[in-house]
């Protein structure tokens, strides 16, 4: 079996509400770009990825994906995914981990299909359900929050996760009116989105942590591992970072030699797809830790990154990125949130996701190929 296409369906995502998760994302909305990866075989097989979200387009990537990185897949065994991998990074100065993990995603839906099996017992089926959590938007009212925080609660949802206004004085004041409002026993975790200098990670970490909060995620800077040293040795409450951190999969290793973080983040958009997480998600179960799996961005996304979670031992929660209308789109059926509060398995072979094709072929706004 040979690689003997690839496309990129490049399709409009129109009325995403205004949103924002920090300042790395500022406020979008509107209209973005998202892209459908096709990867054909000679035996009439065909995997798919989608390429970008609401903000951030796939147009910033599209070129780049078919220039660099369809050449290194065409006419090969697309089962060889781990050679494939290694050829896709030989060109990631010209490319981007988004582009390379979609394409990855992609060569796991084939494989999937291929098998009969879903990618999660193609991996190895660790369970077949996650406790999810809700992630916030950015709101500028600490109303909003406990709002959000107490439905998310009587919903039967694990944990609220605050990304919060990113000035740390207002910041600590949103984590005690929630944690007032939710009562002790709630799970509450605080995504700083890299917003503060040490001293003021250092004072809202300390904040939480005797708010009993479950992680403190990236406070500072993706790559400032000196002072994360020094943050993670004077509190207790578990530092999460690394989402954004340097080098993709080989980037963790100077995080897990200096003792920077406690736990390992990552997911298919930004470490490369199914194969990158599933080492970084191995290596962190090495130094028994934790491989936190962050929001793909997309639909599809999200469908790989549950397989993912649900096929290793070492991830706890599944993020759920809100509002829904800024992280959903393109697909049938979406993931949901069951009344446990839990994320179940999808079983159809590959992702085993229904992409909305007639929406994509309404939507198409350029084929690369």
């Amino acid at each position: 079996m040979k690689i003997d296409e690839i496309t990129l369906t490049m399709f409009s995502w129109d009325d995403i509400p205004a949103t924002k998760y920090g300042r790395h994302t500022g406020k979008f909305s509107g209209q973005s770009q998202l892209g459908l990866v096709t990867i054909r075989t000679d035996a009439g097989i065909d995997g798919h990825a989608f390429l970008g979200s609401a903000s951030r387009g796939a147009n910033l990537d599209a070129e780049s994906l078919i220039q660099f990185l369809k050449p290194q897949l065409m006419g090969r065994d697309p089962l060889e995914r781990e050679s494939l991998y290694k050829a896709m990074y030989s060109r990631a100065r010209m490319t981007t981990h988004r582009a390379i993990g979609a394409m990855d995603v992609a060569l796991w839906d084939i494989a999937g299909k291929i098998a009969g099996l879903p990618i999660r017992k193609l991996i190895g089926t660790a369970r077949d359900s996650i406790p999810a959590y809700a992630s916030s938007p950015t709101f500028t009212d600490t109303r909003e929050y406990v709002d959000q925080a107490l439905a998310i609660k009587d919903a039967g949802w694990a944990a609220y996760k605050i990304h919060p206004p990113t000035e740390w004085r207002t910041d600590i004041k949103v984590c005690e009116a929630v944690r007032d409002a939710v009562g002790d026993d709630y799970t509450l975790m605080l995504d700083s989105t890299w917003a503060y200098d040490y001293p003021q990670a250092l004072r809202v970490g300390q904040a939480i942590e005797a708010m009993g909060y479950y992680w403190y995620e990236d406070p500072l800077a993706e790559q400032d591992i000196y002072n994360y040293v020094k943050l993670r040795a004077a509190l207790g409450i578990p530092i999460l970072a690394t989402e954004y951190s340097p080098g993709g999969f080989a980037g963790y290793a100077p995080w897990i030699m200096n003792k920077a973080t406690d736990y390992l983040r990552g997911d298919v958009a930004v470490k490369g797809g199914i194969t990158g997480c599933l080492k970084a998600a191995h290596l962190a179960e090495g130094f028994a830790m934790n491989f936190e799996i962050h929001h793909g961005g997309n639909s599809l996304n999200n469908v790989a990154n549950l397989h993912l979670a649900l096929a290793i031992s070492n991830t706890e929660l599944f993020e759920v990125l809100l509002p829904d209308a800024a992280q959903k789109y393109g697909l049938l059926t979406e993931i949901e949130v069951s009344a446990d509060g839990m994320v179940h398995a999808m079983d159809g072979p590959g992702l085993g996701a229904d992409i909305d094709f007639d929406l994509i072929a309404l939507k198409t706004l350029h084929v690369y190929s």
